[in-house]
């Protein structure tokens, strides 16, 4: 099986393990919009999530690309215990430590103590299933990943729908279960995430070679991993923090219905994670290939190609999509879903991009590239807030991704340099940007949402702009299927 062929198949398979769950998770945001007491009930929950992915990266600091990085030039078992090993003895440090101080974490955060006992449990388990499943994509187990995968989020899923929906309205049991339903959600996700594990912690159950020297190196390896990976948690995640710090009118009420139209996009989110699942163990696997750049600069042109039609299509039906992923009373905030869908196609171009510093050991220069687009996440957050509101947060991600992307392609080409097609790369984007813009702000607002004229005018649109790049890229899409 050819390299391409295999990066196809490996992202095909990762693309439904992350599709199919995040269409479930779907089905959880909308039951959290409607079955949720409040706005503000959801925006507490969309808030402590974002500090449970904040915390995700600290607790795995950077052991996850480590165990990929080593796997390729060191003993696989050794590794694989090693990384274990160090992960499961920081989560009961950390479990033992946050359980102690739970009254001390309530009072920081503003969030009540019995949601942050749950959360600690969640974040426990999750942590101990990085690696495990990190080893089933290096062997290329994607089938069972994306099983296993998907059976954490139907679980999730069908737990949320009992706690929030049918246990309260069942005496004998309701007597015993909190009545806060944010609290509830908790520990459905809990009982989720204990199971799976369960599930994945055989490799637990293994013969243990921790090795001092390696384990020094993975950590080395993994720092600037860890500082980019904070940086990366404040771009995804901080808006909604400093939305509720900086506005003054129901700060957690409008950061929950910011947080719900946000995950409108959840399309193009979901394309740049399965293209990032399936090129990471790939990048490490092509890069003693005499071909590699040529093999790397494909890639990147094919996720430009695909994505800016995905763009264009995506908007289109956005009055679609918001039906079947939020409750009515949250549409108010829909005028930034296209900003967010250009902001996750920036990033998911700037992770084919950072292949330079991944197989060169330069990752100091990804952790700089991140910091830079916290730095900016933060400042231009608390300068637009509390000028434009949550707007202010949609456009800061796109301008953070955005530049995150020119700076990885600048620094990569000094260091490392691919041969890409900049020139249509580019123009494909500044296409596929002004006729989502056009679109939606233009045609959308003439005819009106829902309208036939909307949609007529809309397809029309996408055809021709699928239409232009698939006939200027008839050869590359021929060279590519003949590769596969």
């Amino acid at each position: 099986m050819s390299s391409i062929n295999r990066l196809f198949k490996h992202t095909f398979i990762y693309g439904l393990a992350t599709v199919l769950p995040r269409l479930l998770t779907v089905l959880l945001t909308l039951l959290l919009t409607e079955y949720l007491p409040s706005k503000t009930a959801f925006g507490q929950v969309s808030i402590i999530f974002s500090w449970i992915i904040l915390a995700n990266v600290l607790l795995t600091y950077g052991m996850e690309t480590s165990f990929f990085r080593f796997r390729e030039s060191e003993n696989h078992n050794k590794v694989t215990s090693t990384a274990l090993l160090s992960l499961l003895a920081t989560t009961l440090i950390f479990a033992t430590l946050a359980f102690i101080n739970l009254d001390v974490i309530a009072n920081w955060s503003g969030k009540s103590a019995e949601y942050w006992k749950w959360v600690i449990g969640i974040l426990s388990f999750d942590t101990l299933m990085v690696i495990p499943f990190a080893q089933m994509r290096a062997k290329g187990q994607a089938m069972k990943y994306a099983v296993i995968k998907m059976v954490n989020v139907i679980l999730s899923v069908g737990m949320t729908a009992v706690f929030l929906i049918w246990l309260p309205d069942l005496p004998a049991i309701a007597q015993y279960l909190p009545a806060d339903k944010v609290e509830l959600y908790f520990i459905a996700l809990m009982a989720a995430s204990a199971f799976t594990l369960l599930v994945v912690g055989k490799i637990y159950l293994r013969k243990w070679e921790f090795d001092a020297v390696l384990w020094r190196k993975m950590l080395h390896y993994g720092l600037p991993i860890l500082i980019a990976g904070i940086a990366f948690a404040i771009n995804e995640t901080f808006d909604k923090i400093l939305l509720e710090w900086l506005l003054v009118d129901d700060a957690t009420a409008q950061v929950g219905v910011y947080t719900a139209c946000y995950r409108v996009a959840v399309g193009m989110t979901l394309f740049a994670t399965a293209f990032k699942l399936g090129i990471e163990p790939f990048f490490f696997s092509e890069s003693q290939s005499k071909n590699a750049t040529t093999t790397y600069a494909m890639i990147t042109k094919m996720f430009v190609v695909l994505g800016s039609v995905a763009l264009v299509t995506y908007t289109v039906f956005i009055d679609v999509i918001k039906r079947v992923i939020i409750a009515e009373e949250y549409w108010e905030a829909l005028d930034i879903v296209p900003v967010v869908l250009v902001a996750y196609l920036f990033f998911g171009i700037y992770q084919t991009l950072s292949v330079w510093y991944k197989v060169t050991d330069r990752t100091r220069y990804g952790a700089w590239i991140s910091v830079f687009g916290a730095v900016i996440t933060i400042g231009f957050n608390i300068w637009l807030i509390p000028i434009i509101g949550y707007m202010a947060s949609a456009l800061t991600t796109c301008a953070a991704y955005g530049f995150m992307m020119v700076f990885s392609y600048a620094l990569g080409q000094k260091h490392y340099p691919i041969p890409y097609d900049v020139k249509n790369m580019l123009l494909y984007l500044f296409i596929s940007i002004a006729a989502t813009s056009f679109f939606f702000y233009g045609i959308r607002e003439y005819y009106g949402a829902s309208t036939w004229q909307m949609y007529a005018s809309g397809t029309l649109l996408a055809v021709t702009v699928a239409v232009f790049i698939v006939a200027r890229e008839k050869n590359f899409i021929k060279s590519l299927l003949k590769k596969s």
